[in-house]
Parts: C-alpha cells; structure tokens; sequence
C-alpha cells in the first residue's frame, strides 16, 4: 500500500530535495531522488525537480509506492538468530558469508539465507537486499539487524543515518597501540590507486569515527574493542591499518605483516581477518524499547586469542 505524506514548507526552505531529505529522515537522499524523478513528488499539485527551490508557503505532497518484492530464490543456509519478532530479527553472521547479492556473489549470501528463514521478507523492500539495515564484510563476523517490514527498515535506516545506533567490535592487532585507548577521525573516500580499497582521504570523503580501548597485549598483537560513532565501508579496518596496527588477517589492509613466530602456522589456518562485531544496540524502530544484545567471538577468533595469550573479555 502507497504511503502519502503533505508537508508545507518553511520559509526559505530552499531545494525541494535537501528540504525534504531533513523532513523525512525515514527515507534516504536517493529514495527522495528517485521519488522526485518518478514524478512521486508534488509541489502545489505539480511535479517538480530537485533543483525546485522553496519560498515557503507550498504544499509539498510525497507518495511513497510499496518496494518492489524481491525475486531471489531462498536458499536453506544455517543462520544464527539471535532474536526475532514480528518487526525484526537479530543474527550472528558468520565469517566468510557475503550480506547481499553482488558481482561475484549471485548465491549463498545472507539474503538468501534469510529469505529461506524468514518467508515474506522479500516484501520488505530493497530489491536484492530486501530487510537489509546495514553490512558486514564477508571476512567480519558477528551482529547485524534485518527489519521484517518496510516500517521498520524505514526506522532503522534513520537511526543509522543519525548514527543513533550503539556498535562494538573485538579485533586483534598486529603489534600495540602505545596508549591505551585512542579516537580516529577522517574523511574516508575510494583509494586512489586501489578502487576496491578506502582509505582517507584530504578531500571529497564520508566523516569516519573509530574509538578504541586496549583489552590486552601480547608479544607483536593487541586486543582492542573498538566503538563505531560513523559506519563507513570498511572502516575499522582502513582506521587500525592507518593506525599502525592493521586486523591480523586482513589481505587488504594489512599486507606485509607477519605473526609473531610461535603464531606462522595460523597465517595459513585464517582465512578471514579477525574483526567481530560483538555487541549492537539500538531502539525498537516500532515499540521504543531499547535493546542490547551481544555474540561471542567464532571458534577461530577465540582458538587464536588463546593460542596467543590475550584473554577475551567476559559477556
């Protein structure tokens, strides 16, 4: 069912698609951009353009159509629910496992899997990442949100956007941090020789946030807890490799570097970076209650924080 919302405009309101991006937070720039280009936008009864600018006084109205339900095939993949209800679920996602359907990866990704668990997700909007909130690279395992319906996709995309969502991550390190916790703040945009690489950037980037806390040292490695303000794609990993300590596993941000020599043999054994994402907090995007859950780091994770000696902290 289309949803329709009129909204009158400020004073100086100014472009229709910036007016609009503040008024309607649930929806993001380029839903409005298509929206407008569909003609789904109206200002005093007639379509308009981005660029239209706002005097004040003009009745802005907003048709929202229902998403176009997803044509995947569900695929029967075990996942790790966490927590499910009738407007979201929760999952421990599990290293190695791409999120959603992309060059390269047509089959046997998160969507998939959900699709199978959880009949009439494809409804929820988003074409090929229908429930999709937000990602984990297919090297990090841990915590991710899927909504059950285009409310609560709409809801949790805006707290997101705001930054208005609570996310740790454990990682481990090669060599230590000199103190104990610290704060990384860049621009992170495209590398400029490496496409499929980020890193920060002097100009014409995405604000990025990464605080962090030593848990423990060993000899060549770290455990650190990092806190997400921002979520730029790949994020805490271009951070830490910047840093200085690059995530023990991570082919592309952390070449060259070495396990200590008791640890040569896990350079074989691991084939995902040891990055996870261990707890996330958020508000119920339908009931308002907030909720905080936490997943222990995988087997491989922890196999090797023993065998290196740095003690995992306790749930």
């Amino acid at each position: 069912m289309s949803v329709e919302r009129e909204i009158e405009a400020t004073p100086g309101a100014g472009r229709l698609d910036r007016f609009l991006a503040e008024r309607l937070p649930d929806l993001s720039r380029a839903r409005l951009q298509a929206l407008i280009r569909d003609g789904e936008v109206l200002v005093d009864g007639a379509p308009a353009r981005p660029s239209t600018r706002l005097r004040g006084g003009e009745r802005v109205r907003v048709r929202v159509p229902p998403s176009e339900p997803s044509d995947l095939v569900a695929e029967a993949i075990p996942l790790r629910l966490v927590h499910q209800d009738a407007d979201l679920v929760v999952l421990d996602k599990a290293a190695g496992m791409v999120v959603h359907p992309a060059r390269g990866h047509r089959a046997g990704t998160l969507v998939h899997a959900l699709l199978y668990a959880l009949p009439g997700l494809g409804e929820a909007g988003l074409g090929e990442r229908p429930g999709i909130v937000h990602r984990l690279d297919k090297g990090t395992s841990g915590l991710l949100v899927v909504a059950r319906n285009e409310l609560s996709l709409r809801r949790l995309q805006a707290d997101f956007a705001v930054h208005d969502i609570r996310r740790e991550y454990l990682a481990v390190v090669h060599g230590a941090p000199r103190f104990a916790e610290g704060c990384v703040r860049t621009s992170l945009g495209r590398h400029p020789r490496d496409r499929l690489r980020f890193a920060s950037v002097p100009e014409g980037g995405k604000p990025a946030v990464t605080h962090w806390r030593r848990l423990a040292v060993t000899e060549g490695l770290a455990l650190l807890a990092c806190r997400l303000e921002t979520g730029r794609t790949h994020q805490i990993r271009v951070h830490l490799s910047e840093l200085g300590h690059p995530v023990v596993g991570d082919e592309s941000y952390g070449r060259g570097w070495h396990l200590p020599a008791g640890l040569r043999d896990w350079e074989e054994r691991l084939d995902h970076q040891l990055l996870h994402a261990a707890r996330l907090g958020f508000r119920h995007p339908i009931s308002g209650e907030e909720l905080d859950f936490a997943a222990p780091p995988p087997p491989d994770f922890a196999a090797f924080c023993a065998a290196a000696g740095l003690r995992l902290p306790q749930p």
